[in-house]
């Protein structure tokens, strides 16, 4: 089996990364976010992210309290922002969003932001590691049978003579 320890965050998260600044409206990030078709979003103070908003924060915490569309993304964002580096391993990031009870975990380096880890990302490593885990088991198994052929028909032929 893959190894999760062995794969870095940089070889599975999503490049491409929106961002939005601090002051903007989350009618305007919302807007942003459709036409990315991307499920979150990171908050830019300064050019620094300082926080995350994400699909689930408008059915939480813009829709459950009736803020207009009106209202500042800082004051829904999630913050402090949660983040992990490039050469971090999965295994560690997963953990962090398992521990943190997030989905979505964007990837900064050098104060940059350079990619976001989805649940979905990790699932979909997951799905390949198996594969890729079934096809070499199979090869394994096969190679396992054959030699048991070979000796079990050397066998035979000793037994015949």
């Amino acid at each position: 089996m893959v190894n999760p320890e062995s794969i870095s965050v940089k070889d599975v998260m999503t490049k491409s990364v929106i961002s939005v600044d601090a002051s903007a409206t989350v009618n305007e990030a919302a807007k942003m976010m459709e036409d990315a078709k991307v499920g979150a979003i990171v908050v830019m103070e300064n050019n620094t992210p300082v926080g995350i908003i994400t699909d689930r924060d408008f059915a939480v915490k813009i829709v459950a309290h009736a803020y207009p569309i009106t209202t500042k993304v800082k004051q829904i964002m999630s913050s402090p922002l949660v983040a992990v580096g490039p050469d971090e391993t999965v295994m560690i990031a997963a953990d962090i969003m398992y521990t943190r009870e997030i989905r979505k975990l964007p990837v900064i380096d050098n104060d940059k932001v350079v990619g976001m880890l989805t649940a979905s990302d990790l699932v979909n490593q997951l799905a390949v590691s198996t594969e890729e885990d079934i096809v070499k088991r199979s090869e394994e198994h096969t190679s396992e049978l054959q030699s048991h052929v070979r000796i079990s028909y050397a066998v035979f032929c000793l037994k015949k003579k």
